[in-house]
């Protein structure tokens, strides 16, 4: 009679590599997440109520959660796909599934499941508009940018950010039910923003791309063209940032922060143009702080108009 035997060891090892709980949350980008969450509750705090529409903080939390998964099941579709490149990339070559840690197929089913459950959640909790809106973002991220741009074309940041801006639209319509101007200036502004934040990462990070053959501008085009396209974009966002309180939107307290930090941001990146060393990496980190602080504005902002 045949013996069969089992190497216990391989089958430790083995458990061992199988993803973990934190594998999977590192797939959907919880920085990245992060930032969607932020963005889609300033849209959904700061939209104006309209009347016959009132949404439960209950059922809003849910709507919130419901997009931080869609975010998530974007961010892991991505990885999914570009599981190729991020093998070669310093950056990313330490994710879930270049390490092995989660199996490609494993990663595609969490991302599918991940956004039909996200939409059906969105759906049933708040309203189908922003659900459809949800849908859309997570097609846009998952397939115009990371199928068709990202590999294609030099403005793969430019047309794929919008994937980023549409979350205040959704928080929008999740508070009163449809879209409005508010919100699409909400928009405007991660719009313009993500060109001078990606691009100042892309001189950073120019041989990680090189090596991995994505077309970003200062590949493409040199560092000079791509530093005078941030300082353009630059120009672009900082007066278009001022639209909530041209608008009455926003007040004094928006008015403040607009201008100081807008400020900083036309002066890196003049610096940035200027080719002052180390100005890639000032402005790239700058940028995050610019945003948020940017949507925190408006938010508080909106809090002292509502209650002084």
């Amino acid at each position: 009679m045949p013996v069969i035997t089992v190497n216990t060891n391989k089958v430790v090892q083995d458990m061992d590599n199988l993803g973990s709980p934190l594998d999977y949350f590192r797939l959907m980008k919880p920085r990245v997440m992060s930032l969607v969450v932020f963005t889609a509750f300033v849209g959904f705090y700061t939209a104006t109520p309209v009347q016959g529409y009132n949404i439960h903080p209950f059922l809003a939390c849910v709507g919130i959660f419901a997009i931080a998964l869609g975010a998530g099941a974007s961010g892991v579709l991505n990885q999914w796909y570009d599981r190729d490149i991020d093998k070669v990339m310093v950056r990313t070559k330490d994710r879930p599934i270049p390490l092995g840690k989660v199996l490609p197929s494993e990663a595609f089913s969490f991302g599918i499941i991940s956004s039909i459950l996200s939409i059906m959640i969105l759906g049933l909790a708040v309203n189908w508009l922003a659900a459809g809106l949800l849908a859309f973002t997570i097609f846009f991220y998952a397939v115009v940018y990371t199928i068709w741009l990202k590999r294609n074309t030099v403005q793969n940041i430019v047309i794929g950010g919008a994937a980023g801006a549409f979350p205040p639209v959704i928080g929008q319509i999740c508070a009163t039910g449809n879209i409005a101007l508010e919100s699409v200036i909400l928009f405007m502004i991660i719009f313009l923003w993500t060109p001078p934040h990606f691009w100042a990462l892309a001189i950073i990070r120019k041989d990680d791309y090189a090596a991995a053959q994505i077309p970003m501008l200062p590949i493409v085009s040199g560092d000079k063209v791509t530093r005078k396209n941030i300082l353009i974009y630059t120009f672009l966002l900082v007066p278009f940032s001022y639209m909530p309180w041209v608008l009455n939107y926003a007040g004094t307290f928006y008015l403040i922060i607009i201008s100081l930090f807008g400020l900083e941001f036309l002066r890196k990146a003049i610096l940035l143009y200027r080719q002052k060393e180390g100005s890639e990496k000032s402005l790239f980190l700058y940028s995050i702080l610019y945003l948020s602080f940017i949507f925190a504005g408006i938010c508080i902002d909106k809090f002292i108009l509502n209650n002084y």
